[in-house]
């Protein structure tokens, strides 16, 4: 008898992203059970769907697992040196007012070595839409503990427990003044890619950060080695903003508030630079 070979469809993305135009099929280096695929393709389907102008909005990578993205992601992407995501995408909008960055960065690349670039981006409230990818941990470098690891639980630099707070992405986003924050899932897909679209319409820095899965160190470090152990606890931990009004401080600690928590106005940085320019040429 001959053997029957299995059918393999074809992506429905592939042909967007780079390695599907490149090689004829979306190829990734993830680790099974990341989350970072997911995010990618949803990232993919805001391009498709507003039908985007890669030129016009370029990915900007920091240093991290996630530096892999671009393999799997559509238009054009730049590579920057570990926490510089938000300065490099504030040189290109000032130099090109007509962009739109999509900065991209983990949470030990934002928020420890790039903390300073991140609050002074929400300050002068740059253009651009800023992507932290929350996974607990240093998943690139052998497990460490992040900023944004929960207290009590285990990395290979803290065997025993880590015994810090962890930050709350969100709140430095707000009190460092950019005018859309949100948090979601690698589980919530379609709120995701509807805040995405609803971020990159926006004048101002919107912040979105997406809380991830990393069973490799995160879930193995914490007896969730399977891939499906550490969604179901994300999942778990997720509380939407509206549900945690009813909840008290107690009930919510080490909950991940989901959901939309700023929109507002403010002037943006490129549109005053250039009014300052104008003024400067005509001698006011």
């Amino acid at each position: 008898m001959i053997p029957r070979v299995a059918e393999k469809p074809e992506h429905p993305l592939g042909k967007y992203v780079y390695t599907g135009w490149l090689l004829g099929e979306p190829r990734h280096i993830f680790c099974p059970g990341c989350g970072y695929g997911t995010i990618a393709q949803a990232l993919t389907r805001v391009f498709i769907d507003e039908k985007l102008d890669g030129k016009k909005y370029p990915f900007v990578i920091g240093i991290g697992c996630y530096s892999a993205l671009p393999a799997v992601l559509p238009g054009y992407s730049v590579m920057v040196l570990h926490g510089r995501v938000p300065a490099v995408a504030t040189g290109m909008k000032l130099a090109n007012p007509e962009l739109k960055p999509i900065g991209i960065s983990g949470d030990g690349d934002l928020l420890a070595i790039g903390t300073s670039h991140f609050l002074h981006a929400c300050r002068r409230n740059v253009d651009m839409l800023l992507i932290l990818l929350h996974n607990n941990v240093y998943g690139m470098t052998g497990g460490q503990v992040a900023p944004t690891t929960p207290t009590t639980f285990r990395a290979t630099t803290a065997p025993y427990g880590y015994a810090e707070t962890p930050f709350d992405a969100c709140e430095l986003a707000i009190v460092g003044g950019a005018t859309y924050v949100a948090r979601w899932s690698s589980i919530q897909v379609q709120p995701l890619v509807t805040s995405i679209k609803k971020a990159l319409k926006r004048k101002g820095l919107s912040f979105i950060e997406i809380v991830s899965p990393c069973p490799t160190y995160f879930g193995r470090k914490n007896k969730m080695a399977e891939p499906i152990d550490v969604f179901r606890w994300i999942k778990d931990k997720s509380v939407k903003i509206e549900k945690a009004k009813g909840m008290s401080k107690e009930e919510l600690a080490g909950k991940y508030l989901i959901g939309e928590f700023v929109e507002r106005e403010r002037p943006e940085l490129s549109e005053m630079y250039r009014k300052l320019i104008t003024a400067a040429q005509e001698g006011k």
